[in-house]
């Protein structure tokens, strides 16, 4: 029996970076690929302190939870340290409680683990990067900003379709 597929554009963001002030949000959009009925959902959460890396992580996190049952996953992320780590191409040397999350929310699943460039004009890293940084930005999940946000995405699809 085959696996629902999924895609899963994640991003993370931490504003004011390495600073003692700094804050973080991360974002995830779920697309089902059968596309039965079942609308794109966009998820968030609110990190506080937390470094770039960690929002980064936290974002791939968010959208493996969000599924209920074991799926292939096709994750997309602008992170490279993400992408890298979790083929087994980079030591993970810090973060170590981010990563053990990481590894129990991509445990049930089969997730091919891509990267695209940020900032590349890519619709749905866009709609992730705003999610997260609103997030970071507002110091909590915004519900009505992440569904306003959805529905442009969701209007420019049909458009383009």
């Amino acid at each position: 029996m085959s696996l629902p597929q999924v895609r899963i554009v994640c991003d993370g963001s931490s504003r004011g970076n390495g600073r003692q002030d700094a804050v973080a949000g991360a974002a995830a959009l779920l697309i089902r690929a059968d596309r039965s009925g079942v609308e794109p959902e966009l998820v968030a959460e609110y990190l506080g302190p937390a470094t770039n890396q960690q929002a980064e992580i936290v974002a791939a996190c968010l959208g493996l939870e969000t599924l209920s049952h074991p799926c292939q996953v096709e994750l997309v992320t602008d992170s490279q340290y993400v992408v890298e780590t979790m083929n087994g191409r980079f030591r993970r040397r810090t973060n170590q409680a981010f990563w053990e999350r990481l590894d129990r929310a991509a445990a049930q699943h089969q997730v091919q683990w891509v990267w695209t460039p940020g900032h590349a004009d890519h619709p749905e890293q866009e709609l992730c990067d705003q999610a997260a940084r609103h997030t970071a930005g507002s110091r909590r999940v915004d519900k009505d900003f992440l569904t306003r946000l959805l529905n442009r995405f969701k209007n420019q699809e049909k458009q383009t379709h």
